[in-house]
């Protein structure tokens, strides 16, 4: 059969261990066969990061805001232990965290919901889909130990002059942290979520800890509220769908008991958290699909899961894994689909859409991974991941 053609690239950031095997595989089983892909191609694995002083990683992101669409396989972010497996010039940030901070970006992550998969929270019967705000807080957070008695002071140099408050007057030693955020960041926060609770036609909830924080959460807060009372209320109205806003721990409380079916936005280390608190409940990190959508109209899709260390490891020894493929799948499908809408190529579209529902077929049919069986309400037929998916490519 002639295969379906793609108009225009995509960025491709390939990555390490044993996502990088999968990610192999897949172009190889489920995509090749059917797909031209067109790709423009950057090795963010750790080797290529260390060769290149991660000026890689860099370049990948630009490839992103030009071509408007990435995927990325998982990546290993180092710390001591990987300085030395990987004899590492020195201790490299986390590519997720450089590609975020250079596209300004938006990170929706939801669970790819499949029948028969029990959830172990079993009231979520719908997704919920977690917007993390992908700038500032803590990841950017500059930090000192203090070395004994003095007083820590928060100092801002402006144009008009100099403003500064105590933080705290210290009688021993002990540990400082300064944060900072950005307006102009929180606003395109607010609008990429006001807007993809609006294409996915669902309920949108902010949540913080303004009572508490009341400059810092508290712009968060004000901010959202502004936009929506502004801009969105009446299309929300409209579309039939709510906009609320409820402290972060009234939230948690709320989530357990829903139904799920909501877009629910977080600052960057709350989303960080929750989304692999909801992916776990849900079943499996290895079933959450994740995007980042930036202002400029660029996406970039990914898993929510890391390498699989455990699992490299046994594959190096010869071994045959069951590692759980679907996440990464779903990055390539999310990408390929918004290739295909960006450039009117309805084949495309529909090829992801397709591969997709083989994907859940598959599962739904009794055909699973390792970490699926435990989930599986029946009798199922566990593979290695190999095998799993010249399974999706029979059925597709």
């Amino acid at each position: 059969m002639s295969k379906i053609k793609m108009l225009n690239p995509i960025a491709e950031l390939d990555g390490d261990e044993m996502t990088r095997i999968l990610w192999k595989q897949i172009k190889e089983i489920v995509l090749e066969p059917f797909v031209e892909l067109n790709t423009e191609y950057y090795d963010l694995g750790l080797r290529e990061r260390d060769r290149t002083d991660d000026e890689i990683t860099k370049h990948a992101a630009e490839a992103i805001r030009r071509l408007g669409v990435g995927v990325k396989c998982a990546t290993i972010t180092p710390n001591a232990g990987r300085m030395t497996e990987y004899d590492l010039k020195r201790m490299y940030p986390s590519p997720n965290g450089t590609l975020r901070a250079m596209l300004d970006g938006t990170v929706f992550r939801s669970p790819i919901i499949v029948p028969g998969l029990k959830s172990y929270i079993p009231g979520w019967v719908r997704p919920i889909t977690v917007a993390r705000h992908a700038y500032g807080d803590v990841y950017k957070a500059v930090e000192m130990a203090v070395p004994g008695k003095g007083k820590a002071e928060l100092v801002f140099t402006g144009e008009d002059g100099v403003q500064r408050k105590t933080i705290y007057e210290f009688s021993g030693k002990g540990i400082l942290q300064g944060m900072h955020n950005r307006l102009d960041s929180i606003e395109s926060f607010a609008r990429s979520c006001f807007e993809y609770a609006l294409d996915t036609k669902q309920d949108l909830w902010f949540s913080s800890k303004d009572t508490i924080s009341k400059i810092y959460d508290e712009t968060f807060r004000e901010t959202f509220q502004r936009l929506y009372d502004s801009e969105y209320k009446s299309r929300y109205e409209a579309a039939g769908i709510t906009y609320f806003y409820t402290l972060i721990d009234d939230a948690v409380a709320r989530c357990v008991k829903s139904q799920g079916g909501f877009v629910w936005a977080m600052k960057n280390y709350d989303g960080d958290v929750l989304s692999d608190m909801i992916s776990s409940a849900f079943g499996s990190l290895a079933l959450m699909t994740s995007v980042l959508v930036c202002p400029g109209g660029q996406y970039e899709y990914e898993a929510a899961h890391g390498t699989v260390t455990r699992h490299y490891y046994r594959y190096l020894k010869g071994e045959k894994t069951s590692t759980n493929p679907m996440a990464t799948l779903f990055a390539w499908t999310g990408a390929l689909r918004k290739r295909g809408e960006k450039d009117g190529n309805a084949d495309l579209a529909s090829f992801a859409d397709r591969l997709e529902k083989a994907a859940i077929d598959t599962i739904v049919s009794g055909t699973v991974t390792g970490d699926m069986a435990a989930l599986y309400n029946g009798a199922c037929t566990v593979v290695d991941s190999e095998s799993f998916l010249k399974a999706i490519a029979e059925k597709l």
